[in-house]
């Protein structure tokens, strides 16, 4: 079975880079693949991609040594299970405030005795390189959880979310973050209260041994991060890295 490289490498206190896929399509999903990142997670919180879609965009990242992740709709167990059997090697449950909402993550991406997410059929074994035994067996070890942290009442509970045991990462969502401070949203904020924040989680994620990690818009700000501690980077967005140079084009072009 194979191992997931970007769960060994946040816990040796490790960097990773991914980004988030928005566009409903394996080819795209294929191109980013072919990048180098570490990670891609297929955004079915905010993009308009069913389960098979995912699923196949997964398959499109399997040519490639990247992790397939997802950013999963909402926190349930059915949401977890669905994305897992099809084959994500991890996935970032969205806007946690609170231990209990951690606590149920946890368990709904753990197989029995550790958890409760259901043995079933899926390409979870294809994704993996394994047979079904060998998988359930190692599965627990080797799916990475992260819980996004975009809300101020999760800042202020950071340490009881923080404290739940198996969480492999924390991930801070600057916009959603910026909002609920009654800030103006945005990937690269410069409000003081948004830095005292994000602050608060990375010195929270040290305290619990989890990896911390931030979405960022410039890879300036992924390297700033990267030299505060942070280690679990994100980087924009399929949609937003197509529309951002096709507007450069653009703009470049003098027409008379």
């Amino acid at each position: 079975m194979l191992q997931n490289p970007v769960k060994r490498k946040l816990r040796e206190g490790k960097s990773v880079l991914g980004t988030m896929l928005n566009v409903a399509d394996p080819i795209a999903a294929e191109a980013i693949a072919a990048l180098g990142f570490d990670w891609l997670a297929v955004d079915t919180e905010h993009g308009p991609i069913d389960i098979h879609v995912m699923a196949t965009m997964f398959q499109a990242n399997g040519r490639y040594p990247v992790a397939p992740m997802a950013r999963i709709s909402w926190n349930s167990e059915e949401n977890i299970k669905r994305v897992l059997d099809a084959g994500a090697w991890g996935f970032v449950a969205p806007n946690v405030k609170s231990r209990e909402e951690a606590e149920l993550v946890v368990q709904a991406a753990k197989y029995p005795p550790a958890g409760i997410r259901s043995l079933g059929t899926g390409r979870h074994v294809l994704s993996f390189k394994t047979d079904p035994a060998t998988y359930f067996q190692r599965a627990n070890d080797e799916i990475l959880v992260v819980l996004q942290i975009e809300h101020i009442d999760a800042v202020r509970k950071i340490d009881d979310i923080l404290s739940v045991p198996d969480v492999d990462a924390c991930y801070i969502g600057p916009n959603d973050l910026c909002a609920s401070m009654g800030l103006s949203p945005s990937l690269e904020p410069s409000h003081r209260e948004f830095e005292e924040a994000v602050q608060t989680v990375l010195r929270a994620a040290r305290r619990h041994g989890v990896a911390p990690g931030i979405h960022c818009a410039a890879p300036e700000t992924v390297n700033r991060r990267i030299g505060e501690g942070w280690r679990l980077m994100g980087i924009m967005g399929d949609l937003r890295f197509m529309t951002a140079a096709a507007k450069a084009a653009r703009d470049a072009v003098k027409l008379e």
